[in-house]
């Protein structure tokens, strides 16, 4: 990651995959003092891209956490949004909100029967869940998995690149859980416990046997 994401853009990319944290979990994170990461955050707050806040925990002083403003998140790229708005604007006007849930549905067919060229039945649950978080990722989800402590796994995209056309058609996101059931298994209960159009800084997916 280092080797291709500008030095001064390190913390938007921390901040985007990792949420909120404090100056000190930053400094860890860029591997530099925290004079250095302070230096970094300031330079992105006074660009807009990133806020601090003051919180208290319990005794003692309180800490400053920070995270990405809207104009931090906006810099991820959101995939063609307003050309995919206005067709999608088109489609709704011309054919009708059926024709649309048509296309989508598709849409979403044509998506699983791409990540099943490379996840095969005969891997277990935790490399076809690892395998489409790699899938994910290179469409632009910033996707990674997290095994939880019930034997459960978390599937997690921190960005999603088709935001503005999810906001005006909820379509997409139904048809992205159809999806991961038909690639991972129509057996097993997924869950989306944390999404983006409700207000999470992440899209997270609970998925277990």
């Amino acid at each position: 990651m280092n080797n291709i994401i500008p030095e001064n853009e390190k913390a938007l990319f921390i901040l985007k995959n990792e949420g909120e944290m404090t100056l000190k979990e930053m400094a860890k994170e860029l591997a530099v003092t925290t004079e250095g990461a302070r230096f970094q955050l300031l330079k992105l707050a006074n660009e807009g891209f990133v806020k601090s806040e003051s919180r208290s925990e319990g005794r003692g002083r309180p800490k400053q956490i920070w995270s990405l403003t809207e104009q931090g998140h906006a810099k991820f790229p959101d995939t063609h949004s307003g050309l995919t708005v206005k067709l999608i604007e088109k489609i709704r006007e011309n054919l009708g909100e059926e024709a649309l849930d048509k296309i989508i549905a598709s849409t979403g067919k044509d998506n699983a029967e791409k990540y099943q060229k490379q996840i095969t039945a005969h891997d277990d649950l935790e490399e076809k869940i690892k395998k489409l978080a790699a899938v994910r990722s290179k469409e632009g989800y910033m996707a990674n998995y997290e095994k939880q402590d019930d034997g459960s796994f978390l599937l997690v995209e921190n960005h999603c690149p088709i935001c503005a056309a999810a906001k005006i058609c909820h379509g997409f996101c139904k048809a992205e859980l159809q999806t991961f059931k038909t690639v991972l298994g129509e057996d097993l209960k997924i869950k989306r416990v944390h999404h983006i159009l409700a207000g999470a800084r992440r899209c997270a997916y609970k998925i277990e046997a």
